[in-house]
């Protein structure tokens, strides 16, 4: 017998409301010069699981897109989404990715905290999404490493610019600066902020080769 049409959102409303889909990102940024990154990565394999077989590397293209809703008599809203897809693994799935704005909650929470929801998707997913409306902001390419300690995951990445319309991604980039970004996080269910704190004391080793932090993007924005 089939189940109903609705069992399906009823079970993803229950999975949400029992805390067992990792719906929250906890996130620390930093960035490391070029000339210290070899001593980083150094630190790192002393320090996360995957020591034996060292870090996992990457070669991602990642674009952003944005779904603009002006509502009546409102301000309008703003949906952002990301698409990722491996270039140094081309039959590996895409990803899409739904990344919130950071709540506001506690000031002295070590972490952001924000909402995140992963799903693996095909390649075909640029093209629904462009029928839907969404418009690409902006895109990169992003290199390098990413290692992991229990649940936090560190990623050592070098971003570069795209090249000319011409270009397939990868060919004729170029770095937007001469440093590397170091993100740690984690995704986990709603609730868990013990997590930041094993974030904090986790970043406390890191230093003083990079300085992982909360970083207020509202406050990047208002930059000119």
């Amino acid at each position: 017998m089939s189940a109903a049409p609705g069992s399906a959102m009823d079970s993803l409303s229950a999975a949400l409301k029992c805390n067992i889909i990792p719906n929250q990102e906890y996130l620390l940024q930093g960035s490391v010069l070029d000339q210290y990154v070899e001593v980083l990565l150094h630190r790192l394999r002393g320090l996360c699981d995957n020591v034996d077989s060292g870090p996992e590397s990457f070669h991602d293209h990642e674009l952003s897109f944005a779904l603009r809703a002006q509502g009546a008599g409102a301000a309008p809203m703003v949906l952002p989404l990301r698409v990722r897809r491996a270039l140094d693994s081309p039959d590996s799935p895409w990803q899409l990715r739904y990344v919130g704005q950071q709540e506001l909650g506690d000031k002295n929470r070590p972490t952001v905290v924000r909402s995140s929801i992963d799903m693996a998707c095909s390649s075909t997913i640029v093209d629904f999404l462009t029928e839907l409306g969404c418009r690409i902001d902006f895109e990169y390419i992003a290199r390098g490493y990413m290692f992991r300690k229990g649940r936090m995951k560190i990623t050592v990445s070098k971003i570069f610019k795209m090249g000319n319309m011409n270009s397939k991604p990868g060919e004729g980039v170029e770095p937007i600066s001469q440093s590397y970004l170091v993100e740690l996080s984690v995704l986990a269910p709603t609730g868990q902020d013990a997590i930041a704190e094993d974030m904090r004391i986790f970043a406390e080793q890191l230093r003083p080769l990079v300085q992982l932090e909360k970083i207020d993007y509202k406050r990047l924005g208002n930059i000119p």
